[in-house]
């Protein structure tokens, strides 16, 4: 991509993030009437949302790499039929190039670029396993290149190490499935309880502001077990810890679902932007319901 393509589209980026932030900081605004908390809000949105696009490219780095992983056991096995086919080792690398492959495809003619101008086939495969950045990857390849310089059959090593990736994926998947009753805890959790329960809190503390101010002076000097004469939070208080509450804990549940799911936390942060917006959406459709009965049922 051109460096003029790539700087439009981040300046793209970053104003659709200051919108956004401009958007919630109104809400607040309308809510609190008060610019402290607004500009608390807005900053908060921010801030979160340039840690997302700043993750957002390592992310996309993160999909190309799992992708490469998926298909790499059907590539090495591939590369052993050719072999097996008869066909030298450069030959039979530049064969098993796929579309299908994508993006591992432009890999694989790199490789057998590299082993055709000379250079050694161990060393070439090690220079793929630093530019793939792949563990997995990384640790196969080092399996193949031992067995190579031990003399070992290539064709037979590559079809067993393919048969033990597919292996391990299988596992991986099963293991996904396992957990994903955790993550939908977890999303339901903080997009739907979370938010259920701050406009309840912002809607009491409203509700018994407006009764306790109603109520006629109590004589102090009386004596009694319990008194509660006055709330000394405020709802724009309220509000604001809310808001503030809500947009780190999406942030930081995205990135536990990450962790549980895929076994990297930077692997979640694709889903905080819609939990921060059906968070938000819930919490203020919820408060204004309940503002709307309680203050139907007070007068």
């Amino acid at each position: 991509m051109k460096p003029q393509k790539i700087e439009k589209k981040a300046k793209k980026k970053i104003g659709i993030a200051l919108l956004l932030a401009l958007i919630i900081a109104l809400i607040t605004f309308y809510f609190t009437k008060e610019i402290t908390y607004t500009l608390i809000a807005g900053i908060a949105v921010t801030v979160l949302l340039i840690i997302y696009l700043f993750m957002k490219e390592k992310l996309k780095e993160s999909d190309r790499i799992q992708k490469m992983e998926e298909v790499f056991p059907d590539f090495i096995e591939l590369v052993s039929s050719n072999l097996r086919a008869g066909m030298t080792i450069d030959k039979a690398i530049l064969f098993s190039s796929r579309r299908e492959f994508y993006p591992l495809d432009q890999e694989i003619v790199a490789l057998g670029k590299e082993i055709i101008t000379g250079k050694e086939i161990t060393r070439s495969l090690s220079s793929l396993a630093e530019r793939i950045k792949s563990e997995k990857i990384t640790k196969t390849i080092n399996i193949i290149i031992t067995g190579i310089k031990a003399g070992g059959n290539v064709a037979v090593l590559l079809e067993e190490t393919a048969k033990n990736m597919r292996e391990r994926q299988f596992v991986e998947k099963k293991a996904a499935s396992n957990v994903l009753m955790y993550v939908i805890f977890i999303a339901f959790a903080v997009g739907v309880g979370a938010p259920a329960l701050f406009a309840l809190s912002t809607v009491l503390v409203s509700v018994l502001s407006k009764i306790l101010s109603s109520l006629p002076a109590v004589d102090t000097t009386a004596q009694f077990a319990f008194t509660l004469t006055k709330v000394n939070i405020s709802v724009n208080f309220v509000t604001a810890i809310s808001l503030l509450s809500l947009s780190f804990s999406t942030l930081l549940a995205s990135m536990l679902m990450g962790l549980v799911q895929k076994g990297e936390e930077k692997a979640g942060l694709k889903y905080a932007p819609p939990l921060l917006l059906c968070a938000l959406i819930i919490y203020f459709i919820i408060r204004l319901s309940l503002a709307g009965y309680f203050s139907q049922l007070i007068g």
